[in-house]
């Protein structure tokens, strides 16, 4: 009786035994890492410096006050605009999501007819969070 690697009726067997060939190809694997060189080359990039001089964006993310004094001068956040630049930060706030909230102080002698054109900008420009600071001032006159 001879033996035979095949089946029963004594063919040779034709599959290909790879396992010595991944233990090579695993072998020139790891070599081949060892051997690749550590890349040393660096992209420089240019990193914006945060400058204590700049002005601070007009818009705050949070809360905005518009103010309008006795002389009719109105102020966004404490600095005097007219009302062009006022409808400018109204559309600038108005695409902050979420929207900031927006304070409205006039002052007690303002003229109603600056308030009322700055009222006609503010709903002009669909700010939905609108709140009247100061109202506890007029709680007597009525």
């Amino acid at each position: 009786m001879s033996m035979s690697g095949g089946t029963e009726d004594g063919e040779p067997m034709m599959e290909m035994n790879t396992t010595p060939l991944i233990d090579v190809m695993l072998v020139l694997l790891i070599m081949f890492i060892i051997t690749i060189p550590i890349q040393t080359h660096a992209v420089k990039v240019d990193l914006p410096v945060n400058d204590p001089n700049q002005q601070q964006p007009p818009v705050d993310p949070q809360k905005n006050k518009i103010t309008i004094d006795p002389a009719g001068l109105i102020a966004w956040n404490n600095v005097p605009v007219n009302e062009v630049t006022l409808r400018q930060y109204l559309d600038q706030s108005a695409t902050i999501v979420p929207e900031p909230e927006l304070q409205f102080q006039p002052d007690p002698k303002a003229r109603y007819e600056v308030v009322d054109q700055t009222l006609a900008v503010i709903k002009r420009s669909n700010i939905s969070k609108l709140g009247f600071v100061g109202n506890e001032q007029y709680y007597r006159d009525f």
